[in-house]
Formats: structure tokens, sequence, C-alpha cells
């Protein structure tokens, strides 16, 4: 079997982490900052972890992260 290309747009947006999961970071940070508070710009600085409904096609995206 040939080996799978791993979607570069996916790589760059999702990694995995210890145990498998797929993380991403939120959206809505990168402008129109100065009408959302303090509070909601710092919560949105975390990342979070993909939903099970998208895991599995994201996971195909990219398989060997």
């Amino acid at each position: 079997m040939p080996k799978i290309k791993t979607n570069r747009g996916a790589a760059k947006r999702f990694r995995k982490t210890g145990t498998g999961k797929i993380r991403r970071n939120k959206a809505y940070t990168s402008h129109i900052l100065t009408k959302k508070t303090t509070k909601r710009k710092r919560a949105l600085r975390q990342s979070v972890i993909v939903s099970k409904a998208d895991a599995h096609n994201i996971a195909q995206l990219i398989p060997y992260l």
C-alpha cells in the first residue's frame, strides 16, 4: 500500500494529544478584537478537543501526526 498524503492545511490547524485526541484552536481571534471583552479574548486563547463527530474525518486528514 502507498503512503497516505497528509492534508497540509489540516496539519497546520490540528495536532494530536498524548492520548491520541485531536486538539484545535478556537476561531474569532484574528481581527475586530476591540469589541470583544478581555474575558472572551482570554478564553479564545485556550485550545479545545475536537468534537467526537468531527474527530474521525480530521484523523484521516492527518494520519501521521
